[in-house]
């Protein structure tokens, strides 16, 4: 059905109608459910706890596991938090978070696997683009150089690909 079809749809129902199906769709579909929570209640700082708490247990489990560090876990938050139409700026903190919290872990941690430092480096390079269009440099201009700087403390393997991201994007 395309939209043109669905508000000729829309327009032919009552406004009783119209609320029956808003109904129907919000207790049937979690994403539905979810929007409105949000629209009518939106907790950000809520919302940016919990997603911190479970991005870090990726890297720091409560329960004593084996850390399973999936870039995975941010990148859905990240989406989840654009679909909802969460403030720009949390979203930007949520992605230098996640490379943060790598960077915490990965301080006290020997990472062999290429693809662990390859993942960071598109989540920055996703940062920087995002943290450029939305505007938010100056906000994010302390942090971003943290990151960088630990990158190169550390011997990340692609420490160089971390600086040239930055000068790439001052151009």
């Amino acid at each position: 059905m395309s939209k043109k079809d669905l508000k000729e749809y829309l327009h032919q129902l009552t406004k009783e109608q119209l609320q029956d199906q808003l109904l129907d769709l919000y207790d049937r579909f979690k994403d539905v459910k979810e929007f409105y929570d949000f629209a009518f209640n939106p907790n950000e700082n809520k919302l940016l706890e919990e997603c911190k708490f479970k991005i870090s247990k990726e890297y720091f489990p409560v329960n004593g596991r084996k850390a399973k560090m999936r870039r995975s876990v941010a990148q859905n938050y990240i989406r989840h938090f654009k679909r909802l139409g969460v403030n720009p700026s949390l979203i930007a903190n949520v992605m230098l978070y996640n490379i943060e919290i790598a960077q915490t872990f990965t301080s006290g941690q020997c990472i062999k696997q290429e693809s662990f430092y390859k993942s960071m480096l598109k989540s920055f390079q996703e940062a920087i683009k995002f943290i450029e269009v939305k505007g938010l440099k100056k906000e994010f201009k302390d942090r971003i150089e943290n990151i960088i700087e630990e990158s190169i403390e550390q011997n990340w393997i692609n420490s160089k690909g971390f600086e040239m991201c930055i000068s790439s994007s001052q151009n």
